[in-house]
């Protein structure tokens, strides 16, 4: 499936801030079930974008805002191609090994986002009891943590603690995907945290919609580390393996690791507002549709289509 993906937020502020630092993680990955076409950022007030590629794998594009300003309007682009994934074998592996490498065992600690309790190890026991290998398990995880919790849009906060998540039985796509890493690192398998957009019109169902545009949020899933398959994507909030749907922007041990859009401001400013929004089509989006004034763009040619 091709899409067009608009990713925007705007920050306003009650008074003028004399500077701004800010760090963004949009761009869509490439890899074995995903094609990035093109990405583009627009940035109102102009201001230069320096791109890295983070520890995890993800691009990051930096720009500082110099001079005042009340407000700050960031727009990114992209095209991507996407396709299902190739369904893992019953690898037999499990319970799991121990020894892993540095890169898989990092995706076993515990975060603040991800710091479990007894309670949830022995919730990991009980859903996994009879497994035989860790597609099995991953698969029981899943729909335990699904029938654990239901979707109430707002219920939470990122800070909220996986343990509060795991007593008040209700969340939003970060708390199905943080509670499910915790008991997947309890029973010692490797797991991280995944964000990107999902095309749907109900991010809590995940239909795939009629309407060619929607306007959606980011949201979250996870990956678990099946051995001699690799990283299997798995969306807890919505009990399905992660497919055509989903767009994976980057991954990391928890929602710190690749939060959308950060930043820091120099000034006496002491409320404002926040708009975001993600709109992603099956076919090309309006040029002129939620774009700021003209400023300077730098643009990233990526993949040209064979």
């Amino acid at each position: 499936m091709r899409m067009a993906i608009r990713y925007l937020t705007t920050f306003t502020y009650d008074t003028h801030v004399s500077e701004s630092q800010n760090a963004l993680r949009a761009k869509p990955v490439s890899d074995g079930r995903q094609r990035l076409i093109d990405y583009s950022v627009t940035v109102d007030p102009a201001a230069r974008i320096f791109s890295y590629t983070d520890y995890w794998g993800t691009q990051v594009d930096c720009f500082g805002v110099i001079g005042r300003h009340t407000r700050l309007t960031v727009v990114a682009d992209s095209m991507v191609e996407t396709s299902d994934a190739r369904e893992p074998v019953e690898d037999g592996a499990w319970p799991p090994r121990v020894g892993w490498n540095t890169g898989e065992a990092e995706y076993l600690t515990t975060t603040p986002h991800v710091e479990w309790t007894d309670e949830i190890a022995e919730f990991a026991e009980v859903v996994t009891a009879g497994a035989g290998s860790t597609v099995a398990a991953a698969q029981a995880v899943q729909a335990g943590v699904g029938e654990r919790l239901s979707y109430v849009s707002g219920s939470t906060d990122i800070g909220v603690t996986v343990a509060e998540v795991f007593a008040q039985r209700t969340g939003v796509c970060q708390d199905y995907a943080h509670l499910a890493l915790a008991v997947y690192r309890s029973l010692g398998i490797p797991a991280r945290y995944v964000s990107g957009y999902l095309y749907a019109a109900d991010a809590a169902a995940g239909v795939r919609p009629d309407d060619a545009e929607v306007d959606v949020s980011t949201h979250a899933w996870v990956e678990v580390l099946v051995p001699g398959y690799g990283w299997w994507g798995l969306d807890p909030t919505n009990q399905k393996v992660v497919g055509e749907q989903h767009v994976k922007i980057g991954h990391g041990r928890d929602y710190e690791d690749v939060m959308p859009l950060r930043g820091v401001y120099h000034g006496d400013a002491e409320s404002g507002g926040l708009t975001a929004g993600v709109k992603m089509s099956r076919a090309s989006l309006d040029p002129y549709a939620m774009q700021p004034r003209p400023v300077y763009v730098r643009r990233q040619e990526q993949q040209q289509q064979q």
